[in-house]
């Protein structure tokens, strides 16, 4: 595999997305830098990744303005959030090759040595925008299991997803068919 190649697999959409929805779900009040950057490797990030406080509160709060992207309903109140966060959040649309280490590819960032916190919230904007725009559906959810506040994405085929993971659907089950006791 060509290092293009290796870059655009790492850096798929779907890629990006799923990297949001795990930076959602770890960016608890206890995420710890060193988690954070754990989470980045696991999605193709290279070393070395330097993650500190500040950045992690950055990324919180990025966090928090996009969940709002996995609670919309339908793909209009998707977009809707979206825009909003396109609109207050990010640069114009521009190509980097981050001075030629890697293939073109498009940033919101404002520049390419800008802040975690802000990548996070650009790079997860344009890559959940393109899959409101390819699906016409909202890119992911909240997880219905009660007390789970995970977020996922929900693109793909087949049945459509309410949970997290199963571990969740298995809870939820088990709760209802207790409750129907």
């Amino acid at each position: 595999m060509s290092h293009t190649d290796d870059w655009s697999t790492r850096h798929s959409v779907l890629t990006v997305a799923r990297r949001t929805a795990a930076l959602l779900n770890a960016l608890t009040d206890d995420a710890s830098p060193e988690a954070i950057g754990e989470v980045l490797r696991a999605y193709g990030e290279l070393d070395p990744i330097e993650v500190t406080e500040q950045d992690v509160a950055a990324m919180r709060t990025a966090a928090a303005l996009l969940r709002d992207v996995f609670a919309a309903t339908d793909a209009d109140a998707a977009a809707t959030a979206l825009n909003r966060l396109l609109r207050e959040h990010t640069g114009p649309l521009r190509l980097t090759s981050h001075g030629g280490a890697t293939p073109w590819h498009p940033h919101l960032d404002r520049d390419d040595d800008g802040p975690l916190g802000e990548w996070f919230l650009t790079s997860s904007c344009m890559a959940l925008t393109v899959l409101v725009w390819d699906r016409q559906r909202p890119p992911g959810k909240v997880c219905a299991a009660t007390g789970c506040r995970n977020v996922f994405i929900a693109q793909g085929s087949g049945q459509e997803r309410h949970y997290c993971s199963r571990r969740c659907a298995t809870r939820e089950r088990v709760r209802a068919h207790r409750a129907g006791r």
